[in-house]
């Protein structure tokens, strides 16, 4: 059993690390670069971005939620207290993740997408995107911390 978890442990670092390297890059990256484009550009970029990441980013964000439930009902199962905590505090952390996405993200995303399908540059775009970059550095945090207490799992 614990062999198990911990390679659901794995699965949700690997998962999960997908899902967070995208999140840092956009904090990173991505919120700086979009401030010195016009909207148009703007739109066109990060609406078809979403259009693309909307459809192929649920798969790791999925796998990651639920391996690292697994692991931390595995590793309970096994009597492996803090792999067991851990795994667990990964998954609320990444629940927390979902929610932020579903209630914030995700509606600028669908709103970003149709405008760059119809080639239209709305005039409340950048703050859209304001709004989006809001909560990204929060985003990221919670899918790291996520990630770092999987590891703390696995050598625990």
């Amino acid at each position: 059993m614990t062999l198990v978890s911990q390679l659901a442990a794995l699965l949700a670092i690997l998962a999960t690390g997908v899902v967070y390297g995208t999140d840092v890059f956009c904090a990173l990256v991505q919120r700086s670069a979009l401030e010195r484009v016009d909207d148009t550009t703007l739109v066109a970029a990060m609406g078809n971005l979403h259009r693309v990441a909307d459809r192929r980013m649920p798969v790791p964000g999925i796998l990651g939620v639920i391996a690292a439930a697994v692991a931390s009902v595995l590793a309970a199962v096994a009597g492996n207290t803090v792999p067991a905590v851990v795994a667990g505090a990964a998954f609320l952390l990444l629940v927390v993740w979902v929610v932020l996405y579903v209630r914030i993200s995700a509606p600028i995303n669908r709103r970003l997408t149709a405008a760059a399908v119809a080639h239209e540059t709305p005039a409340g775009a950048r703050a859209w995107q304001r709004d989006w970059d809001r909560i990204i550095v929060a985003r990221a945090v919670l899918q790291g911390l996520a990630v770092l207490s999987l590891g703390a799992g696995l050598i625990s």
